[in-house]
């Protein structure tokens, strides 16, 4: 029964105008949608599991990788003073490929350019670790994203995947995330789908997971063909998504359920 509750629901969503983005002032970070205890969770350090991948980024940042034998360290440094702030204009121009990058992407990219070093496997354990750790460096530091202006013809893009229904269901993102939000789903809250603490540890996944991941699942949740890791559609919706959650802070690495 709970399960034809759902569908319902659903189908009722898809039925339904897409409402107007949602004004500033109300903007709400996954935290607040949570109980007592996974806020705690997430508020000690100690307590945190995301935080075991920032301490292995650590440990990568200062490794030295690749056919040029450098690590991250020998071109940046101290990681807490030259990437404070950087996570929090990801996704960014990137005006050699003429496209925006996340900020997966651009370690990515580093590794290739200076370390001479293959890139990392989306969703491993280092490209997690090591995008927490300089993520975890903005944490409190208001979402810049998306202010370029190179950007705005792909945060359009990104605005269009949105709001675009797609799969069997015949859903939107926005159908969930705007027009629904702080409703129950089989006893969960919707939230506004804000971005604010990639890479995080999922309670579900029993791991850290970064948005990409979210994105693939939602999108496989509306039986719709998901988008490769790492792919421009995926790059234009997190774009959008943390261009949509400008001035709210970081929280990296957030706990969710």
């Amino acid at each position: 029964m709970k399960f034809f509750a759902c569908i319902a629901i659903l189908a009722a969503m898809a039925g339904a105008a897409l409402a107007a983005e949602i004004p500033q002032a109300e903007r709400r970070s996954g935290y607040s949608f949570m109980g007592p205890d996974s806020k705690a969770m997430q508020d000690d350090d100690t307590a945190n599991p995301g935080m075991l991948w920032v301490l292995d980024g650590e440990a990568l940042w200062q490794r030295k990788a690749g056919t040029a034998s450098k690590s991250c360290a020998d071109c940046h440094n101290d990681a807490r003073v030259s990437m404070k702030g950087i996570a929090a204009h990801y996704p960014a121009f990137d005006k050699t490929l003429g496209k925006p990058v996340d900020l997966e992407g651009r370690i990515n990219l580093c590794r290739s350019n200076h370390q001479q070093a293959p890139p990392l496997a989306y969703e491993s354990r280092e490209l997690l670790a090591l995008t927490a750790y300089v993520a975890e460096q903005s944490r409190g530091m208001p979402i810049a994203a998306g202010d370029d202006p190179g950007l705005a013809p792909f945060v359009a893009k990104g605005h269009e995947l949105f709001t675009r229904r797609q799969g069997q269901l015949n859903l939107a993102c926005a159908n969930c995330h705007d027009d629904n939000w702080d409703k129950k789903l089989a006893g969960a809250p919707i939230t506004q789908g804000q971005p604010t603490g990639y890479p995080l540890y999922r309670l579900e996944w029993q791991s850290l997971g970064s948005l990409q991941r979210r994105l693939r699942a939602c999108i496989t949740g509306i039986r719709a063909q998901a988008y490769d890791f790492g792919s421009p559609e995926l790059v234009e919706l997190e774009l959008y998504l943390m261009s949509r959650a400008r001035g709210m802070k970081l929280e990296t690495p957030a706990v969710r359920p």
